[in-house]
This record gives structure tokens, C-alpha cells and sequence, in this order.
């Protein structure tokens, strides 16, 4: 009899020690709530009431290790112009990245006197001299979330901006590009 108790006491402690975390584990929905039932703010920035130009809601990413972006514009030889970024604490995610903010990550929408061009997932873009008419013009790359959201720093959408002056190229108005590179 004190063989059996002590195999049956064994053997329930190991079924315990390996049923119990698989059951804690199963008993969430993924989402952090509150005691209403409500969904909790998320841990990545509170998303702020504020938005852009374009509508996009800002996400706070403020404090030690917020992203930062610079923008570097040079002509090229054949009429454009070449855009390169330098990007602190920030990385471009995959363009089959699930739709949720992640520290640090996304993507850049790149403007030229506030009309989007281009969604980089890239450092480096090739500007068509088309899209910058004769003049002085300004081209920003502004961080997002890859729900959207803007990465903002104190309220402000994280980004960089460059002025440029175009002296030859052909006036059109600035027209959406779609996406570049990956």
C-alpha cells in the first residue's frame, strides 16, 4: 500500500506540474482588460487624440530610445533626385508585417510639400525629378506604425524634413507612387 500512495502522489504531482501552465496559458484572450472588460491601452505608446495632416492617429513613443529620422536629398545626373535616410532606433518591418504598432518599427511615407510619393521600406529612394516642379519645395519622411499610426515624440509626428530647390525640372503636380522597395 505505501508503494501505491507514493506512485499515486508522484504521479499526480507530475500531471499538476504539466497540466497546470497549458491551463493558465489558455485561460486569456490575448488582449490585456480591465475589470469592466474594457481593452487596456497598449504597451507600445498611448495612441493620442491628435492626428496629421493626412488623418492618421499619433502614437506616443516619447522617452530614452524614441525613434528619430534625418532626410539627406541630392540631384542626380539625370534629372531626380536621391533621397537617404538615417534612422535612429527605428527598423523597417516586413511588408507582410501583422498590422499592430511594435516599438521601433515600420514603416516611412515620404512627402514632398505635404502629397505623399512613396511608403519606403528602405533607407535609400529614387526621387523622379516629375514630382518636384520648378521651385523650392520641402520633402519629409515621417515615421508610422505598422497600424498606421503615427510615432510621435512630445505630440509631434516623428520626422525629418529637407528643402530642396528644383531649377529644370518640367512642372506636373505631385502624383502617389505606391510602394518602394522592400
Amino acid at each position: 500500500m505505501a508503494w501505491r500512495s507514493w506512485t499515486g502522489r508522484a504521479l499526480t504531482a507530475l500531471a499538476v506540474s504539466v497540466l497546470l501552465p497549458l491551463g493558465a496559458g489558455g485561460c486569456g484572450t490575448g488582449e490585456a482588460h480591465d475589470r469592466a472588460g474594457a481593452v487596456a491601452p497598449s504597451p507600445v505608446g498611448d495612441v493620442l487624440d491628435g492626428t496629421d495632416e493626412t488623418g492618421r492617429h499619433l502614437r506616443e513613443a516619447g522617452g530614452r530610445g524614441a525613434p528619430e529620422v534625418a532626410v539627406e536629398v541630392a540631384p542626380d545626373t539625370a534629372g531626380g533626385w536621391d533621397v537617404r535616410l538615417t534612422l535612429r532606433h527605428f527598423r523597417f518591418s516586413a511588408p507582410d508585417a501583422r498590422p499592430r504598432a511594435v516599438p521601433g518599427r515600420g514603416l516611412v511615407r515620404l512627402f514632398v510639400d505635404g502629397h505623399r510619393v512613396a511608403r519606403l521600406r528602405t533607407r535609400e529612394y529614387h526621387l523622379a525629378g516629375r514630382h518636384v516642379p520648378h521651385g523650392t519645395h520641402h520633402v519629409t519622411a515621417r515615421l508610422y506604425a505598422d497600424d498606421g499610426t503615427v510615432w510621435a515624440v512630445r505630440g509631434e509626428p516623428v520626422q525629418g524634413t529637407a528643402d530642396i530647390t528644383a531649377s529644370g525640372a518640367e512642372a506636373r503636380p505631385v502624383t502617389d507612387t505606391g510602394t518602394a522597395g522592400t
